[in-house]
């Protein structure tokens, strides 16, 4: 499990570069050797999205209140990360909620239109990351790793289930990753979610885990295997639930 400093700090660099749209000049095309590399990273990446939303918070909900604040960390949530999951999310649930067979669902996928299915998938996560963020009384350890924890859902779905088809990227991201990956990623994700909210960051990875294998098994059974549409999807209802039990309120 020992990685040169280099091949670390290149993959977390290919991590940023592809799941986010922080410019990184200099950096040479993506290739599978790249891509490799960026899979372990995929959690650190989402802290560092994580903390470009706290900072969003800390101005935004002194200055205008507490929903203000939440609509402008969706807003960042989504411009930082250019809408790739959230593509994945609607692209999904066109495919999987048309009832058609394994075949047209797989074309639909494919189509850049968005369907009823996939307007309300969206619409709906939207809301419920809202209220969640508005609601919350500590509102930042949720916002720090809620989007690592769903990236690290897409770490486990990479690395434990079956492409859907052949070529694309989910297909890329299957033939490459490793267990080794798999469970650098799960250290580093388990590590920053003790250190930044003990054991209720364990809990929420124990749910986060749990909703992303129930998914991806439906959606296994549904579409033959995942793809990287379907890895959006789980990136999208992982932070969900990070933030729905990162949030929660016993008293």
């Amino acid at each position: 499990m020992n990685e040169s400093p280099a091949r670390s700090v290149n993959g977390f660099i290919e991590a940023i570069r592809f799941l986010t749209i922080i410019p990184l000049p200099g950096i040479p095309p993506m290739d599978e050797q790249s891509v490799a590399r960026a899979i372990p990273w995929f959690p650190i990446a989402g802290l560092v999205i994580g903390g470009a939303l706290v900072t969003t918070d800390l101005i935004a909900r002194p200055l205008w209140g507490n929903l203000t604040a939440a609509v402008m960390v969706m807003a960042i949530w989504g411009i930082i990360t250019g809408g790739l999951h959230l593509d994945g999310l609607s692209d999904t649930f066109d495919a999987v909620m048309s009832w058609r067979s394994r075949e047209r669902k797989l074309e639909i996928m494919k189509d850049s239109r968005i369907g009823a299915m996939g307007a309300l998938a969206l619409i709906v996560l939207m809301m419920l990351k809202v209220a969640l963020i508005a609601e919350a009384t500590n509102v930042w350890p949720a916002l720090l790793l809620a989007p690592m924890l769903g990236r690290w859902a897409d770490c486990y779905g990479i690395y434990r289930f079956p492409a859907a088809r052949e070529g694309g990227l989910g297909r890329t991201f299957n033939a490459q990753v490793r267990q080794h990956d798999l469970w650098l990623s799960s250290a580093m994700m388990l590590g920053a979610a003790w250190l930044i909210a003990g054991i209720t960051g364990i809990v929420a990875a124990v749910f986060v885990l749990g909703v992303a294998h129930l998914l991806a098994s439906w959606w296994v059974r549904d579409l033959g295997g995942l793809s990287g549409d379907t890895y959006g999807a789980l990136c999208e209802i992982g932070e969900v639930v990070a933030l729905a039990v990162l949030t929660v309120n016993l008293s």
